[in-house]
């Protein structure tokens, strides 16, 4: 058990594939270390923990957002040699010829060490992304403000 000095926080801003790749690699090996670790996904970071599903957002602005950015966690794409979404497969057929847990997996592992899955209110206000966006593993929506209490008690901060 993880005592109350034993924490890891990372804010999750990217949304791409090699990096939110790095964010539950990071959280999985905090966790299984006997770390509290919490994740807080903001901006783009959220595709990770978003069902993939189509938004309902209500202006202009938020449709054509939610339709350009979809998100879903096996929709994510690296953050170079990407093409096209070529890449996305390439990386997913390597990682999975060196028997490398996919990102669905490794999501599902940080869940299953309750890593605390923290959304960013101020982002999904922004992009029109609601509760029901979200995988229901998310423990909460939350303020920065929340995130940042819970970052100044931890050992670890990271920002991927």
């Amino acid at each position: 058990m993880a005592n109350e000095s034993s924490k890891a926080s990372i804010v999750v801003f990217s949304g791409d594939m090699d990096k939110i790749f790095a964010a539950l690699i990071i959280a999985t090996g905090c966790a299984a270390a006997g770390m509290d670790t919490t994740l807080f996904f903001t901006f783009w970071g959220l595709n990770a923990i978003k069902t993939g599903e189509p938004i309902q957002a209500k202006s202009f602005l938020g449709k054509m957002m939610g339709m350009l950015n979809r998100g879903g966690i096996h929709r994510l794409n690296p953050s170079r040699f990407s093409f096209g979404g070529i890449g996305r497969m390439l990386f997913s057929k390597m990682m999975g010829d060196k028997n490398v847990a996919s990102l669905e997996e490794l999501r599902q592992t940080t869940i299953d060490l309750d890593v605390h899955l923290l959304a960013c209110k101020m982002s999904m206000d922004v992009l029109e992304i609601t509760r029901d966006d979200l995988i229901p593993e998310v423990e909460d929506v939350v303020g920065v403000a929340t995130f940042v209490k819970e970052a100044a008690g931890s050992q670890i901060q990271l920002f991927i």
